[in-house]
């Protein structure tokens, strides 16, 4: 019998990635296909063309479908982008007089005085995920079903982000014939895929560093504390050394990936690049100590801007499980030495693990947020047997859908 059919799709600012999965009954994530293409009609995560987006979306979902033997109706979608923001709230409702006992519905209500706030007529909610609670004043329930009290207090982590934005991407994704189990954040779906129980209850800042934006998630005391989308990524790096070396961007960025470092004093000073496997006719030898001076300066700016929102976020200095880099330029050499020095914190590069099937080709942290949006409608969503939410239905309704998951 087959087990539980799962589709993440990543529409990244470099490319559509599309994994279809099997959860079977022994507790495996089954790797049934993968469908890759470059992506075309987006600029740091955000849609600018609709009908290049369709179609480059529509082409990954093709060969994931050819690959896995399945039909793809409906899919877990990443979302990101410089229009995303974050906040926490709380909320606090009175226990009903008639039974102290704490039930679902004392939750519900607390987490919807938790979303009483101001959001403009320009955004939507996309998250709202509860943090902790607190009981009669007692602090870090993380369950408060069945306890006895008089006042219940929720304090939320919400994600927003800008309604165009958001539309565009649900029309492209169901122009391409699949509908949306859930739009999820994308350092949130990577935070599944990378990061251990133990790092979440420390302290620990995941960095996902995409082609067009880095994608910001602090955790602390097992629960997700800020969440922010940076608008640079390994695109600003390829562009670079494009205009620093008067480069075709596509040979700049086959050079970043073939010979690029992050800290050029590792650099051999006589290490040359031939140029000519790369632009037939070209006889140029290129000083690969050059290539590594640009993108390491490049990479230490992301250090810089990741530097000053760990800062703004008051947790400087108070994350033991340190920084985890993922994406797909975190595959830099060199990349994991240049944050260690420049945060002074333990820094590791997170890949996803535990998969199987075809995972031998995902097992990198370029496809940490496709691995991570299969983990997440895993962990966050009801039972195929059990009502499906549609993307742009009602919001209480949607998170409701998944809250199921953090409770008994």
């Amino acid at each position: 019998m087959q087990g539980r059919i799962l589709v993440g799709v990543d529409v990244g600012t470099t490319k559509i990635c599309v994994l279809v999965a099997e959860f079977d009954r022994d507790g495996k994530l089954n790797i049934l296909g993968i469908g890759v293409n470059p992506s075309r009609g987006l600029r740091r995560g955000v849609v600018v063309n609709i009908d290049e987006t369709v179609s480059s979306i529509a082409t990954a979902l093709d060969r994931a479908e050819r690959l896995s033997g399945q039909k793809i109706t409906t899919a877990y979608v990443g979302v990101a982008g410089s229009h995303i923001e974050s906040l926490n709230s709380k909320g606090v409702v009175a226990i009903s007089p008639s039974s102290r006992d704490i039930v679902q519905n004392d939750i519900n209500r607390a987490i919807e005085a938790a979303q009483a706030i101001s959001v403009p007529s320009s955004r939507e909610i996309i998250h709202v995920i509860p943090r902790s609670y607190v009981v009669d004043g007692q602090e870090g329930v993380k369950n408060p079903i069945g306890m006895s009290g008089f006042r219940l207090e929720v304090e939320t982590h919400i994600v927003t982000g800008s309604v165009t934005s958001i539309q565009n991407l649900i029309k492209c994704v169901q122009k391409a014939r699949v509908e949306i189990d859930d739009l999820v954040l994308e350092p949130l779906a990577s935070s599944e895929a990378v990061l251990t129980p133990a790092e979440r209850e420390l302290g620990v800042v995941l960095a996902d560093i995409g082609g067009g934006t880095t994608d910001i998630a602090l955790f602390t005391d097992g629960a997700i504390w800020q969440t922010a989308v940076l608008p640079i990524g390994g695109n600003l790096i390829t562009s670079d050394i494009a205009y620093g070396l008067r480069l075709p961007f596509n040979v700049a960025e086959e050079l970043k990936v073939t010979y690029g470092h992050c800290d050029h004093t590792a650099i051999p000073a006589d290490d040359m690049i031939e140029l000519a496997p790369f632009l037939p006719g070209c006889n140029d030898v290129l000083p690969r100590r050059v290539l590594a001076e640009i993108i390491q300066a490049r990479v230490e700016e992301i250090f810089d801007m990741l530097a000053e929102h760990i800062k703004q976020s008051g947790y400087e200095g108070l994350l033991p499980s340190g920084l985890v880099l993922t994406g797909g330029t975190a595959e830099l050499p060199g990349i994991v030495e240049l944050a260690t020095q420049h945060f002074d914190l333990p820094v590791r590069v997170g890949v996803p693990e535990g998969l199987h099937g075809l995972s031998d080709s995902i097992a990198r942290p370029a496809f940490a947020t496709s691995v991570g949006l299969l983990l997440w409608g895993l962990r966050h969503t009801p039972l195929a047997e059990e009502e499906r939410v549609p993307a742009g239905a009602d919001i209480y309704r949607r998170f409701v859908h998944w809250l199921q998951a953090f409770l008994p």
